[in-house]
This record gives C-alpha cells, sequence and structure tokens, in this order.
C-alpha cells in the first residue's frame, strides 16, 4: 500500500483552538484588529495590526471582492403550523434556490413566510439540500426579487461558529465597505478589515480593483476525505471586468484580499474565463500560479481555506503560523484577526 504524502492528508490540518480565542464580534475601531505578518524571503514573523498595513505592504495592485452578504435565513411555517427555518445557499437556474431546511419537507409541500412569500419544494437531495422556487399568490419571483424581500425579512447569516443571534450591527459589521452585488450568503471576511480611511491610506501607493465570487454555504462544508485530492470543491458564481482580467494578465505584483479572491484569480489564470462558476480547490500539490501576496483571515482547522493557505508556504509553515496566533492571543475565524503574507 502506497504512502501518502503528510500534505495531502486532512487529518495534518488539525489544531487545537481554545474557544475563548473564536471572535464573536468584530474589533473596533477596525484598523486596531491585530495582524500577522509572514515575510517569505526572510522567512520573518511581524506581529502588528491593520493600521500598520500600508507601510509594509510591497509595491502591488490590490483585489478585493465587492459581492453583497444578503439575508439568506428566514423562518416560517408549514403547512401544518410547525416552524421551519430555511437558509439560502445560492440562485439556481430558473430562478430557483438551493437551499437547506431545518425541520423535515416534502416534495411538493408549500412554506409560508413574512410578506406574504411562500415556497414551494421542488426536488430533495441526498447532502441534505432542497431546490425550491419563491412565489406569492400572484407570481415566481426571480433572484433579484427573492433578494429583495430578504432585506425586509431576513437575517444576515452568521457562521456557525458565532453561536448567538444577529444583532441589527451585524448588518453593517458582516458586510465590505465594497460589497455592492448581491449575492453571497458568507461575507469574504479579510475585507470585513477595512474602513474608508484605510482604502484612502492604500490608494496613496496602490491600485485597488475588484472582481465579484458570490460566496456560497459551501464554504462552511467540511473536507470529509482524508486524501485531500479526493475533495469536491463546491463551485460558486464568478464576474471578472476587463480592467482587471488585464491586470491578471499582466506582470504586475498582486495582492489578493481574501481566500475568494484568490481562488477566482486563480481560476481565471487558468481557464481565461470572465464569468461562470469557480471551483477551484488549492493546496500543496496545486499551488498558486499568478497571485503574489495573500491577505487572509485565521480559518477552521482541516477546512478548504487553511489548506489554500498552505498552498502558499506549506503545511509545516501554515500550523507553525497559526499556533504562534494562538500563543499571541490572536481572534480566529470570520470577526477576528488577520494574517498577511508577503
Amino acid at each position: 500500500m502506497k504512502t501518502i504524502d503528510k500534505d495531502l492528508l486532512l487529518s495534518s490540518y488539525d489544531y487545537d483552538l481554545p474557544n475563548e480565542l473564536i471572535a464573536n464580534f468584530p474589533i473596533l475601531p477596525k484598523e486596531n484588529a491585530k495582524l500577522l505578518v509572514y515575510e517569505r524571503c526572510k522567512d520573518q514573523i511581524l506581529h502588528l495590526h491593520f493600521k500598520d498595513l500600508a507601510k509594509i505592504l510591497p509595491p502591488c495592485e490590490i483585489i478585493f471582492n465587492d459581492t453583497k452578504v444578503i439575508k439568506a435565513r428566514i423562518y416560517g411555517f408549514k403547512e401544518s403550523g410547525s416552524k421551519i427555518e430555511l437558509f439560502i445557499n445560492h440562485p439556481l437556474k430558473n430562478n430557483d434556490f438551493l437551499v437547506q431546511i431545518r425541520g423535515k419537507v416534502k416534495e411538493g409541500r408549500i412554506l409560508y413566510f413574512e410578506n406574504s412569500l411562500k415556497a414551494k419544494i421542488k426536488k430533495l437531495h441526498d447532502d441534505g439540500t432542497r431546490e425550491v422556487e419563491f412565489f406569492n399568490d400572484e407570481k415566481k419571483f426571480n433572484h433579484h426579487e427573492v433578494f429583495e424581500i430578504l432585506e425586509k425579512i431576513g437575517h444576515i447569516p452568521l457562521p456557525p461558529y458565532i453561536k448567538r443571534a444577529d444583532e441589527a450591527q451585524d448588518n453593517i459589521n458582516y458586510q465590505s465597505i465594497f460589497a455592492k452585488n448581491q449575492g453571497a450568503v458568507a461575507a469574504p471576511t479579510a475585507s470585513l478589515h477595512f474602513d474608508e480611511a484605510m482604502i484612502k491610506e492604500l490608494k496613496k501607493n496602490h491600485n485597488i480593483h475588484t472582481i465579484t465570487l458570490h460566496v456560497g454555504a459551501g464554504t462552511f462544508k467540511g473536507v470529509e476525505c482524508e486524501d485531500i485530492r479526493e475533495h469536491k470543491m463546491h463551485s460558486e458564481f464568478f464576474y471578472v471586468d476587463d480592467e482587471t482580467c488585464a491586470l491578471i494578465n499582466s506582470s504586475k505584483k498582486i495582492l489578493g484580499v481574501g481566500t475568494t479572491v484568490t481562488r477566482c484569480i486563480e481560476y481565471y489564470h487558468r481557464k481565461k474565463l470572465k464569468e461562470g462558476f469557480c471551483d477551484l480547490f488549492l493546496h500543496p500539490q496545486n499551488t498558486p500560479q499568478r497571485l503574489d501576496f495573500l491577505l487572509t483571515n485565521f480559518h477552521l482547522p482541516k477546512s478548504t481555506l487553511i489548506i489554500l493557505v498552505a498552498s502558499f508556504i506549506g503545511r509545516e509553515k501554515t500550523l507553525e503560523l497559526y499556533h504562534e496566533a494562538i500563543k499571541n492571543n490572536y481572534r480566529f475565524y470570520s470577526y477576528g484577526d488577520g494574517m498577511l503574507i508577503i
């Protein structure tokens, strides 16, 4: 039996995180969040803050994700009157949606929500997801009409590791300042650290660009196979405008703000597709070909996201940096602190 390289074993990406280091709220002001900087050429670790980013960042172009998080969680009732919770994963063709539903449902049944919104169960999948269409007594709604209704009745879909109900302030804190294109059900969290003052400071020496990648619920889906090469990566809709395509096609240095930007840039670089569904899985045997620098948060153990970081700097160095962050009481996950790899 052939021995598999440890870099390809899911169990090799595990680490222990004290519960108190899981951030339930963001640090405000945003510039006070911690920033662990890893300088690869010197193999050196620096402990800084986001307010130091403009001073330490090498010459490069910066790309953010301008997706906007929709209020993807809604509560309603079945025909029997029993309560139901529905979470939107992502839009499908024909204006349907792929969703998760807490509670048993059957094909053809109707669910009832506020503002006369109804959902019909069209298909049940073995993985627990469901296909639904949304309508009221007059019409079936298209994707954007559903998004508008969700803005009125929905809840910001905080990640499952944040053990509290969403609050009004999350409507602001869980959106990046670039958020404009509706469709994500999770925030591109590295972008959450930036406010207008920080962007103004960065623009003095760096150009800012955006791509759109609608983060799906698959970002929280765990890897279930021990050989990570067997993992089937979730796909997410993306769009890259002409200006950003030209940048990626150039030889200029690029900083990707977040794992979503990273995957989108690398997918475009390989496929030369401006629009479509990105399902690229970066790992130590499928390393970045175009991106130079990475800014990201600290991610869940054994997730595709921590494996993506390892595709830049290797598994052992990634875990070393994570243990260094834990030792220095960095805050982890969506509302947590960040890491810059240069």
